[in-house]
């Protein structure tokens, strides 16, 4: 029952890791954000494959998903500090997200609650050809705390999973023992005592 009750609730978190990050996935495709496109691809998968070992009682792959969601915490530890300029980052800086490919920021910049968009015309003499220059305003609430949010909550789900999938991997580990203890003696082909005849064949003689 306690196997059962644990799986299912893994699951369930396996299940909200992947709308979350789905959602998350397409706002960084719209903004652009190369290097949270590709960490977000990966961690698609790694979910995917720990539902799978979830279902399936592969502890393996439950073992792989609490390792991958470690290294996942630390990136959007590393994205919340980056949005909140931590010590050196800024979140101005396009080798970060972008890999200096593009000049654009998180979708919430200019889609973000209550934000106008106004373009300035005619643009700055800096300002690339192919980019237009724009000024927000009336935002709610700023960009980069909407990106600590989404972040937080991946780092909250994250923990959830690791602990459930420790859990589970224990208590698959401890099924399987008990298993190999039940059939321990057919393992070392032990066979139960048998019956032995006590009949003793006497000759017999035939007189002529």
């Amino acid at each position: 029952m306690g196997c059962c009750t644990g799986r299912c609730t893994l699951a369930f978190i396996c299940g909200m890791q992947l709308v979350s990050i789905l959602e998350r996935q397409v706002l960084d495709f719209l903004g652009y954000q190369w290097a949270p496109i590709l960490t977000n691809f990966i961690h698609v998968i790694v979910v995917i494959l720990g539902l799978f070992g979830t279902i399936q009682f592969r502890p393996r792959y439950v073992t792989g998903y609490a390792a991958w969601l470690v290294a996942w915490m630390t990136w959007n530890v590393f994205i919340i500090c980056f949005y909140l300029e931590v010590g050196d980052l800024s979140k101005d800086t396009d080798l970060v997200l972008t890999f200096n490919l593009s000049m654009h920021r998180s979708w919430w910049m200019e889609n973000g609650p209550g934000c106008k968009v106004t373009p300035i015309t005619p643009p700055p003499s800096w300002a690339p050809e192919d980019h237009r220059y724009i000024s927000i305003s009336g935002c709610l609430l700023d960009f980069q705390y909407i990106e600590v949010a989404h972040s937080s909550l991946q780092i909250l789900l994250a923990l959830l999973g690791f602990i459930y999938a420790c859990y589970v991997v224990k208590l698959i580990s401890e099924e399987e023992d008990s298993f190999d203890f039940i059939g321990g003696f057919d393992s070392y082909g032990y066979q139960g005592p048998q019956k032995t005849s006590h009949l003793q064949l006497q000759p017999m003689y035939m007189s002529k």
